[in-house]
């Protein structure tokens, strides 16, 4: 794809009735969390949610390793980090991981040094952030926390735009946070535990975005097993069968619920023991800063080097490829 075929393609595909209609199926705004959805618009977002996600072949890629799940994973991690750096929304953060895989599913990228997987992620994130966010830093400012390539605005405004034609302009996906609240209240009906389950399954959802097996499953699945997952930290709720699950509405499917809930739960307990040995981590960012300003002729060779390799980068073209890979 070129960039002339991007702008070319700049309407969206969908009917301008269903626009002004009010009526979206793909509604993944804030976390819709504490409202009561209605059975029949749940079961709607279950029919759809397959539009919104990588092909089922995507995580078998992954495992032949065709694709690089090593990659997506530090991706994935600095996008978090960005998110916890300005103070996203959830939903940002999984939006952007959303449009990095179903972009990568259909799109091959060079496999040059890393830069356009990061790229793609700046790209993909910021396109995010004007999705959710009320206030969206700038480009340049978006680029922190461990960014390894600084891109140029116009650069990563290109990628964006052939994300936008990649993703047919698709970017109101249906989430797991589509699904939370209403899967919340039907575990906890009375509504005393509704709010914390909502919260710890958000938590356990983003803590997991990492981490590859979880492109088996589809939003709902997801979803019913982080409540599940939360359940287990309220004695009141901790009992319930994961096989009941599948009664919360038409359409989820028992087993695919019980193996996502299965695999979370092992991931939880395993990031629980890693948390209890990283104590001394806060002192020892602080001590390496620290030397790197004190290193003053060092910085002035690292940023000689980063500016190279900015505007090398910047001059790289190629998104404008016709066939928008490197293949």
């Amino acid at each position: 794809m070129s960039y002339t075929d991007c702008l070319s393609d700049l309407l969206c595909g969908e009917d301008s009735s269903d626009v002004f209609s009010g009526e979206s199926p793909e509604c993944s705004s804030d976390l819709e969390s504490h409202d009561f959805v209605e059975e029949s618009s749940i079961a709607g977002f279950i029919e759809d949610e397959r539009n919104f996600v990588p092909g089922y072949d995507y995580f078998s890629r992954f495992q032949s390793q065709s694709l690089d799940a090593s990659a997506r994973e530090q991706s994935v991690a600095w996008i978090l980090k960005v998110q916890a750096c300005y103070g996203f929304q959830p939903l940002t953060a999984y939006l952007a991981v959303n449009y990095l895989d179903r972009f990568l599913y259909s799109r091959r990228l060079p496999q040059t040094d890393g830069w356009p997987l990061q790229l793609l992620s700046v790209a993909c994130l910021s396109l995010a952030a004007k999705m959710e966010e009320p206030l969206v830093p700038s480009l340049l400012d978006l680029q922190v926390e461990g960014a390894k390539y600084i891109f140029e605005p116009r650069t990563i405004r290109r990628m964006e735009l052939l994300v936008l034609g990649v993703l047919d302009w698709r970017l109101r996906s249906i989430t797991p946070f589509s699904f939370t609240g209403f899967f919340a209240c039907k575990l906890d009906p009375a509504g005393a535990y509704t709010g914390f389950l909502i919260s710890r399954a958000t938590e356990i959802i983003l803590s997991n975005i990492k981490e590859a097996s979880f492109l088996e499953y589809r939003p709902s699945s997801i979803a019913a097993a982080a409540i599940l997952c939360a359940a287990n930290d309220i004695p009141n709720l901790s009992l319930v069968n994961p096989e009941h699950a599948e009664s919360w509405c038409d359409g989820l499917s028992k087993d695919k619920i019980i193996s996502c809930y299965r695999l979370m739960q092992d991931l939880v307990l395993d990031d629980s023991r890693r948390k209890s040995t990283k104590v001394l981590l806060p002192r020892l960012r602080v001590t390496i800063r620290a030397r790197m300003r004190s290193s003053g002729s060092d910085s002035s060779s690292s940023s000689s080097s980063s500016s190279y390799k900015k505007r090398k980068l910047n001059n790289c073209l190629w998104v404008d490829d016709d066939k928008g890979n490197s293949e």
